[in-house]
């Protein structure tokens, strides 16, 4: 009896976590974070299509989105290998790339570190400029054709991208991919909460987008006080605005 690598065995935790996810029923919410994960199945299966395991990583920073898409991607990573039963040969990781902000927060750098063993990840952890870090990323992973990046349509830049990209004159030459591009802020929260799946603990403070410690700051909008007239704030998957969830970022 062949014994399930660790790879093998998060991507069918991830799988399962997605279906039922997908068989539950909880209103109108529920069925458009449904209707997102499905466009989302689709779109990395997509991908799959296009690329072998040797030519996709993941770009991976710990956040709510790229844990979306994330689990998403593995989910279908385990669907694929009822057609291709090889598809994971060879590989004992997933190939990603955290390219760290300045001043990053240990919170996020530890939710990393454990993601590396929740989800069997190989991560390669940059410095930045992006620029600079994906270049010294492809030259070590030179096969690589296809990255995954958890950016949203709301997230600065993503307003006019579409859901294969090739990257900028300029820029290492690869093809992004963006998965949750379509997902609303209320979505991803739905799936989390819902799954229950561990996630950065910095949203449980009010932080609801994450950078670094000199440009981020607790959402205001999540201000209150407590009995004691002492300001505190509620967690990030009570905000409902995708407009306000960048209030977080200090300018």
């Amino acid at each position: 009896m062949t014994t399930e690598s660790a790879l093998i065995r998060a991507c069918r935790q991830c799988h399962d976590i997605v279906e039922r996810y997908l068989d539950s029923k909880d209103g109108d919410l529920r069925s458009r974070g449904q209707a997102q994960v499905k466009r989302s199945l689709a779109i990395v299966k997509d991908a799959l299509g296009k690329h072998d395991m040797s030519e996709i990583a993941v770009s991976f920073n710990g956040g709510k989105d790229c844990q979306v898409m994330l689990i998403i991607f593995m989910a279908a990573l385990y669907s694929e290998m009822d057609t291709r039963p090889t598809l994971l040969d060879g590989f004992d990781r997933l190939r990603c790339i955290y390219v760290h902000v300045n001043n990053s927060f240990e919170e996020v750098d530890k939710f990393v570190d454990d993601c590396k063993s929740q989800y069997a990840l190989e991560v390669v952890r940059l410095p930045p400029p992006l620029k600079e870090a994906f270049d010294h990323y492809l030259g070590l992973h030179e096969n690589i054709r296809a990255i995954l990046v958890g950016i949203r349509r709301t997230d600065p830049y993503g307003s006019k991208l579409s859901y294969y990209e090739k990257t900028d004159h300029g820029w290492p030459e690869f093809m992004r991919v963006h998965p949750v591009l379509e997902w609303h802020y209320v979505e991803i929260w739905d799936f989390l909460l819902f799954t229950e799946v561990p996630y950065c603990p910095l949203y449980d403070q009010g932080y609801t987008s994450l950078g670094g410690t000199k440009n981020t700051c607790k959402n205001p909008t999540l201000e209150r006080l407590d009995s004691h007239g002492n300001i505190i704030f509620r967690p990030a998957y009570e905000l409902e605005d995708d407009d306000k969830e960048r209030l977080s970022r200090i300018t």
